[in-house]
């Protein structure tokens, strides 16, 4: 293992250009929707896989990215995943059919999840203690930038439609990015671990096939009315996935490193605070793209108009991230019961505003309650993850992260499906309505869900705390 560099490292910024660059490529797609979906002509099913594609692939693959690492070296896996993160950039931008995007997302996640847990891992093993929770924080800072550009310059990009491309900048922009990360990745130190952990190919092959069936069956079950073969999907990603605990578990008995121990599932408290993290973060997907259907498709604002509504909302995000950790520090975890109560009214009153209001008055008045919103998602996010990761002893620390992280991307991707779900159903029931008052009523039966999980999510972090409290 390659010693400890001195703070202000050349290889800092390249890291961190990985970073910002997955992050990106998670919220750009929100704003160029619409065209795209103009574009390719692509149903409203195959927008979800755009979506929850990159999401799915994202989760499913981080934990064996995060080993692949550990095994190979951590600076080659990162440079390799930016390579490929880079060519699938330049396969959705070219791509000439919806199919055709949705594999190249596909990928595109695929090579996110070998690059992102090495940005972790470096930051862990490269610096000292002062130096590394700097670095800390400029990652933490550069993870919420790209969520404000994801929106913001992706929006840009459509709108000023660079040489006629459209939305295929929004995928090629990540070119540049990936060539000079590229160039200059020979200043990262290379570090690996001198114990190989085992890779675990059968446990992912189960894994990822029944995740990606179920997400079929959610995302083409509804368009086609619920078919026999979408229920013999859910139930064969039912099996798949039961199989995948059982094998799980049967090499945590034979000695042999497991995927996610099943000893930590077995923890009520840590199974809770899973639960609790792929609730929240399925209301995070879900909400950006039934907001950027219902503005864009629904009222006709064009993609940069969108991107500065969203802004707000995730400059508010950040701000409540950076005084929500100082909060938890003075008041300690009750904070995050009252900042999922107070995510929960917020989302409520954006229901309601955008419910009353309709088509009828100017997207600008509904700012304040969007900012309310992202400022409430940033009260439970953050902390949340701390807080699910600290109820854990410190030896399974890392099995827990790279659980912790799984769990965010795929309840993501199922927050699209649901979404999908209830935004198809709103828009079928509004009938002969005009197109903006029926995306309006489409808004408000997604949102409805959105609603009901935040107030979930505070019922079970008010159980999660009294498990956690010391018996008096």
């Amino acid at each position: 293992m390659a010693s400890p560099p001195r703070a202000g490292v050349p290889g800092l910024p390249v890291l961190l250009l990985g970073g910002f660059v997955t992050i990106f490529d998670l919220f750009v797609v929100n704003v160029a929707i619409p065209s795209l979906q103009r574009d390719l002509d692509a149903s409203f099913a195959q927008i979800g896989f755009v979506l929850a594609g990159y999401e799915l692939a994202f989760g499913a693959l981080l934990i064996t990215g995060g080993r692949l690492g550990d095994r190979f070296g951590r600076r080659r896996l990162y440079l390799l995943g930016m390579a490929l993160f880079t060519l699938a950039s330049l396969w959705c931008g070219l791509a000439g059919s919806a199919t055709g995007l949705i594999v190249a997302r596909f990928f595109q996640g695929a090579a996110a999840a070998l690059l992102f847990p090495q940005i972790y891992a470096c930051l862990r093993v490269l610096y000292a203690p002062e130096a590394q929770r700097r670095a800390f924080a400029w990652l933490g800072m550069t993870l919420g930038l790209a969520a404000i550009a994801g929106q913001v310059v992706g929006g840009a990009l459509v709108h000023l439609d660079v040489a006629g491309l459209g939305w295929r900048t929004v995928f090629l922009v990540n070119l540049p990015i990936g060539l000079v990360t590229l160039l200059l990745g020979g200043r990262i130190a290379e570090t690996r671990l001198a114990d190989k952990p085992s890779l675990d190919g059968a446990g992912l092959l189960l894994a990822a096939t029944g995740l990606t069936l179920l997400l079929v069956a959610l995302l083409e079950g509804p368009s086609h009315h619920w078919p026999a073969w979408s229920w013999a999907l859910l139930l064969a990603a039912g099996l798949l996935l039961a199989a995948f605990v059982r094998q799980q578990a049967g090499r945590g008995r034979q000695g042999r490193m497991p995927l996610v121990d099943m000893a930590l599932m077995r923890q009520p408290a840590f199974a809770l605070g899973c639960l609790l993290v792929m609730l929240v973060y399925s209301t995070s997907s879900s909400f950006f793209l039934s907001f950027a259907l219902l503005v864009q498709t629904g009222l006709g604002l064009d993609p940069l108009q969108a991107g500065l509504l969203f802004a707000p909302a995730s400059a508010a995000f950040m701000a409540s991230s950076l005084l929500a950790a100082r909060w938890v520090a003075r008041a300690g975890t009750r904070v995050l019961v009252a900042g999922a109560a107070f995510y929960a009214l917020a989302l409520a009153a954006m229901v309601a505003q955008i419910g009353l209001s309709g088509a009828g008055g100017p997207s600008a008045w509904w700012v304040p309650v969007l900012m309310l919103v992202g400022f409430g998602q940033g009260l439970v996010m953050t902390p949340l993850l701390n807080q699910v990761l600290g109820v854990v002893a410190p030896d399974r620390a890392g099995m827990a992260s790279g659980v912790v992280a799984t769990l965010q991307q795929v309840g993501a991707a199922l927050g699209v499906c649901v979404m999908g779900i209830l935004f198809m159903g709103g828009l079928r029931d509004a009938g002969g309505l005009d197109p903006a008052t029926a995306h309006v009523r489409a808004f408000v039966a997604a949102m409805l869900y959105n609603v009901v999980a935040a107030a979930l999510c505070c019922a079970l972090l008010w159980v999660l705390r009294r498990w956690q409290q010391p018996a008096r």
